[in-house]
């Protein structure tokens, strides 16, 4: 609790300032509404709230699985086959520079406004962390280990099993932790662009009809969402690796007395 006290403090702290701010100089709410008028209106509009944050929710859910098993087996292949890795890496930090804006109209032109083109997005934003991640981790396998394990005769795929993709966890739970929230905004992204439904068509829908205070709203969902999900990720870590030095140093603090 003593860990988590500073920041709500924080947070409080820069909410009030907020909401004093914007009562003392009678701010328009279509200009900045303030924190009670954004939670008074997500609450009135919760039904709406809902109904668009499922289909970003699914597309999060979604795009992010596609994007670990992918990158999955992609790094697996890059660690095992020199020469492949030296083709694709050079084309996975070309793709990061392009930018998501362009591409995103693209998708939609070639897809419609499904559910396709917003997984594809959430796909290409998560797919590269997750990769440089895995990649980190096997580089950090230990080189006497491996040798240890080859002299009792172990084969690569053995070496790969036991030693190489335990040692890698660490380095790929960290990447899934960034792309977890990248995930959300890639979805959000796509919906702004174009959708029927999800929270990114709502912003877009509150902005043109000059509700701030459910654009704020959106916003609200939006980090609730990706807070949630990196919360998930991050038990998943605990429950999967708590041998890890990271890991377990997080346990041994909450299991202090003092």
């Amino acid at each position: 609790m003593k860990d988590r006290l500073p920041p709500l403090a924080l947070v409080l702290a820069i909410l009030v300032a907020w909401e004093a701010y914007v009562r003392l100089a009678e701010v328009s709410p279509v200009v900045l509404p303030g924190p009670a008028r954004i939670l008074e209106s997500l609450w009135t509009f919760r039904d709406d709230a809902l109904r668009h944050a499922i289909p970003t929710f699914v597309e999060t859910v979604l795009g992010f699985a596609l994007a670990v098993v992918l990158a999955i087996a992609a790094a697996a292949a890059m660690d095992r086959a020199k020469t492949v890795r030296r083709a694709v890496e050079p084309l996975l930090v070309t793709s990061q520079t392009i930018p998501v804006v362009a591409l995103a109209p693209l998708f939609l032109l070639w897809f419609g406004f499904g559910l396709a083109p917003k997984v594809l997005v959430v796909i290409l934003v998560t797919f590269f962390p997750i990769v440089v991640a895995l990649l980190d981790g096997f580089r950090s396998t230990s080189l006497e280990a491996e040798d240890l394990l080859r002299s009792y005769g172990a084969t690569d795929g053995q070496v790969f099993r036991k030693l190489r993709w335990p040692a890698a966890l660490p380095a790929f739970f960290i990447g899934l932790r960034i792309a977890v929230v990248y995930a959300v905004i890639g979805a959000v992204f796509g919906e702004y662009v174009g959708a029927r439904e999800g929270l990114g068509i709502w912003m877009q829908i509150s902005q043109n009809a000059f509700r701030t205070d459910l654009v704020f709203a959106a916003i609200l969902v939006t980090s609730v969402l990706s807070l949630t999900l990196y919360a998930v990720v991050g038990l998943i870590r605990r429950l999967a690796i708590p041998w890890a030095p990271g890991v377990r140093r997080e346990i041994d603090i909450e299991d202090r007395p003092f």
